[in-house]
């Protein structure tokens, strides 16, 4: 099975400029005027996944709440560590997540579009499966 998360956004350049300068996914692909839509896709070469995001003329309206997460586990602690002490450079401010689990096992941010995302060492996966 395949998995594509899609999503409309306000602003695509922003976007994809956090998604692959900050969190170091790649753009895969894009489309322009497709339907009235532009589009990008982003993820890593190879994997059964990819985000898409789009624009068009019709505004995004996003609408979540705080527990609202997608989580990210980068493969080694080292991995992690550069991820988030890379995150001061943008500018990328930490913010406190309302479920507790995350403040202890990883750090979370917000996308250009407001989306929450979680940075949590691997090991944090582990633990919830045994």
């Amino acid at each position: 099975m395949f998995l594509r998360v899609a999503r409309h956004t306000n602003d695509l350049e922003k976007i994809e400029n956090f998604y692959v300068d900050v969190l170091g996914f790649e753009r895969l692909g894009g489309f322009e005027n497709h339907n009235n839509y532009d589009g990008i896709f982003i993820g890593k070469p190879g994997l059964d996944w990819h985000f898409e995001f789009t624009q068009s003329e019709v505004p995004a309206k996003h609408t979540f709440d705080e527990d609202d997460v997608m989580v990210l586990y980068p493969k080694t602690i080292a991995d992690y560590d550069k991820l988030v002490n890379k995150l001061p450079k943008y500018n990328i401010a930490v913010i406190h997540a309302l479920n507790p689990f995350w403040n202890e096992n990883g750090k979370m941010i917000q996308d250009p579009d407001g989306y929450r995302i979680v940075i949590s060492p691997l090991k944090a996966v582990i633990s919830e499966i045994e």
